[in-house]
């Protein structure tokens, strides 16, 4: 008798491990992070550098993030600097190679979006201090619920922010020399 289950255990082991074993075929994997398409110099970059002041100055926001095409590559697009540097090198998405290509301001509301925390995205093209479009300027706001704030009140504080740091900017090509 314990031949006979043992035999029937053995079976049974055998039929489950190859069973499960086939549905791990079938099972599609976790989709792997894009690889990034660009990688930051060692140093920090003045892009960086203006990243933390504008978070140290600005407390209304969740982060901050330059976006654009890196010096020496072609349509290449990237964020570049920002205030979730493990992010940097991570390919745009299209709307914001839209930004950058077309010159476009996106104001986003995140209605109907379950981020962890209620924010107000506004995405505004980058310029220099002669007034050049050189990229773009992604800006996500705290946005607590019943906070009054309206669009047109994110739209007018998030372009005050870009049209001050544009000042700041004289080149595209200063926003990647080493940070001062």
């Amino acid at each position: 008798m314990n031949l006979v289950f043992a035999s029937v255990l053995a079976v049974s082991l055998v039929v489950s491990c190859s069973l499960v074993a086939s549905a791990a075929e079938k099972t599609p994997a976790a989709p792997s992070q894009k690889p990034k398409n660009w990688n930051a110099p060692a140093g920090k970059i003045y892009a960086q550098s203006l990243s933390d002041e504008i978070m140290a100055k600005h407390p209304e926001l969740i982060s901050v993030t330059f976006h654009g095409v890196p010096p020496e590559l072609d349509k290449v697009y990237t964020m570049f600097a920002g205030s979730f540097p493990e992010r940097i090198g991570n390919p745009d998405d299209p709307d914001d190679i839209d930004v950058i290509t077309k010159g476009i301001t996106i104001v986003d509301p995140r209605w109907n979006k379950k981020d962890p925390v209620k924010k107000f995205v506004m995405m505004m093209p980058l310029r220099d201090a002669a007034g050049g479009h050189i990229g773009l300027l992604v800006l996500a706001y705290k946005n607590q619920a019943n906070s009054g704030k309206t669009e047109t009140d994110f739209f007018l504080a998030a372009t005050e922010l870009r049209d001050n740091l544009q000042k700041q900017i004289p080149s595209y090509a200063a926003l990647f020399k080493p940070a001062r």
